[in-house]
């Protein structure tokens, strides 16, 4: 595509270190801060000028934006820059735009050794943000650091009385874990020795996710762990929020560090979440009061029900009956002259052969599971509530694109125990270690319900609910059913789909990609491809 846009020779020199090109529709900007990038583009929605244009006249000529300095390599000289022109970009960021101004900036963040728990907490700000989290299938967690085992040291337990208590737990468990790793490894050898033709590399990485996934379970949620993300401003602004207003410590420690270094390169992006800011500050209080009055009401209203159902599995607690007709209109309307509503009252009154006649026009010729299916899959829903081990949580619970919520970790619904372990001589340990932890959390937890949650296994069961539609439903299971994923959350994935599939047939051709085999070790495929790669790279 071809620009409107003429500059000088002297123009485009400047420009040249900016933008990707001068003189095409299309270009990329690099070199620059993410504090200047927001705000040319939050101008940019408001000028008839071009990008570079807007770029020159307003940013790189402006003495007030302070550019040539901020545009420097220079981070401490950048930092000073960003701070003496912070009123000219918080001007331009407030006059330009509103909340979604704050996705035109964005940074690398790394929030390294915090809990398990912590990790789950950052994650569930949806939209916006990237995370990526240190596995427990690939990497042990036996290490130590000047010979303590890496767990999240919970500051109001820890000057309670149940420190001792809590600490001993915490390590009793990690003592189990590392105990348990050389006689399931060997275990494993004995019951899925090498073939031939698998590379050394490869069978020794699937052995080890194979014996990880199963002691994975034994690692309380205060296990240390790391996150890396990327997000635009207003992720982080909500995550810092998010995290500020939480009842645990740590927590709130992660959202101050947080603040303290996203303010030294997108201050402007997240001075909102500052704590003495007006926005801050309403939205804390809005949260407490919302969690003291529905603490009060959900213990006034749960004593009136009979609570039975605590044994693990998937309910499918609700559907929408007219989803599949719903689909259908949804499918045909691009197409037609029609009103939706017209569609939909349509669709109701066709027969179930028609209906499959066009979902398979939107279905036959999807290939494999990334072929993603049109939007018209979102017009129908489905309500889930899962009570699995929160391993299983882990893994599902990245899935941003769904409404879901769960429970306060506890050690009331049971526990998983991996089959590789029953009728071993390790499983005594296995148990006596999650007896031990329930023990303990039922102590704990009688005066500090939510920091007793650090003690919890990974093993234990929780209750949490997915309310999701059909499309983002589809990319789920097909995905967590894969044979490279963990056997339980396999599971899990493969019986959403089974229960769509009872409760509208028409659906099943949607979730084709589903797989519902069984896998002994799940991740040899994928360890075969990631050796022969390195091999590849290695003689190229």
């Amino acid at each position: 595509m071809k620009s409107f846009e003429n500059f000088s020779d002297d123009q485009k020199k400047i420009l040249q270190k900016y933008v990707t090109n001068t003189d095409k529709g299309v270009f990329a900007l690099h070199n620059l801060p993410e504090v200047i990038k927001g705000a040319l583009f939050s101008r940019y929605s408001r000028s008839s000028l071009g990008l570079r244009s807007l770029l020159l006249k307003d940013f790189i000529l402006n003495d007030d934006s302070s550019f040539s300095e901020i545009s420097s390599f220079s981070e401490d000289a950048q930092m000073l820059a960003v701070q003496k022109a912070q009123s000219f970009y918080d001007r331009i960021l407030d006059g330009y735009g509103d909340d979604s101004i704050g996705e035109l900036g964005g940074a690398h963040l790394a929030i390294e050794n915090i809990s398990m728990l912590a990790a789950k907490a950052i994650e569930d700000v949806r939209i916006g943000g990237s995370p990526l989290e240190k596995s427990t299938r690939y990497i042990y967690f036996d290490q130590r650091v000047n010979g303590e085992f890496l767990f999240y040291k919970e500051p109001i337990l820890l000057t309670s009385a149940y420190k001792e208590l809590y600490l001993n737990t915490c390590n009793m468990l990690f003592e189990t874990y590392t105990k348990l790793i050389p006689p399931l490894s060997n275990i494993m050898e004995q019951q899925f020795p090498k073939e031939e033709n698998i590379s050394i590399g490869a069978y020794k990485a699937a052995l080890r996710a194979k014996v990880l996934d199963c002691l994975r379970g034994l690692l309380p949620s205060s296990a240390l762990t790391n996150v890396g993300l990327f997000g635009n401003g207003r992720f982080y602004e909500n995550l810092i929020k998010k995290l500020s207003s939480n009842n645990l410590a740590e927590m709130q420690e992660i959202s101050k560090d947080s603040y303290d270094e996203l303010f030294k390169i997108i201050p402007s992006f997240v001075r909102r979440s500052e704590p003495n800011n007006k926005h801050q500050q309403s939205y804390s209080n809005f949260i407490e009061k919302c969690r003291g009055s529905f603490k009060i009401l959900s213990k006034e209203h749960s004593k009136n029900v009979i609570g039975e159902q605590k044994k693990p599995g998937i309910t499918l607690v609700d559907f929408d009956k007219e989803g599949s007709s719903k689909v259908a209109a949804a499918l045909l309307f691009e197409n037609s002259s029609l009103s939706l509503l017209e569609l939909q009252n349509y669709t109701k009154e066709l027969p179930t052969e028609e209906i499959m006649r066009i979902f398979e026009a939107a279905s036959t010729s999807r290939e494999n599971r990334r072929h993603k299916s049109p939007r018209a899959l979102e017009h129908a829903w489905f309500t889930f509530e899962i009570v699995a081990d929160f391993g299983i949580y882990r893994d599902l619970q990245r899935h941003r694109m769904l409404t879901q919520e769960r429970q306060l970790l506890t050690t009331n619904y049971g526990y998983f125990i991996p089959k590789e372990i029953i009728g071993t001589e390790m499983e005594k340990d296995y148990t006596n270690a999650m007896k031990e932890a329930k023990r303990v959390f039922d102590i704990i937890s009688s005066e500090f319900p939510e920091e007793a949650q650090y003690v919890v296994p990974m093993a234990y069961n929780l209750r949490w609910y997915f309310h999701v539609n059909l499309r983002a439903l589809q990319w789920l299971c097909e995905l967590r059913s894969a044979p490279a994923g963990h056997p339980n959350y396999r599971y899990v994935a493969q019986d959403m789909a089974k229960k769509v599939f009872k409760a509208i047939p028409e659906f099943e051709c949607f979730l084709k990609f589903v797989d519902f085999e069984g896998y002994d070790l799940g991740r040899m495929n994928q360890e075969i491809k990631r050796v022969e790669k390195e091999k590849l790279r290695a003689n190229t």
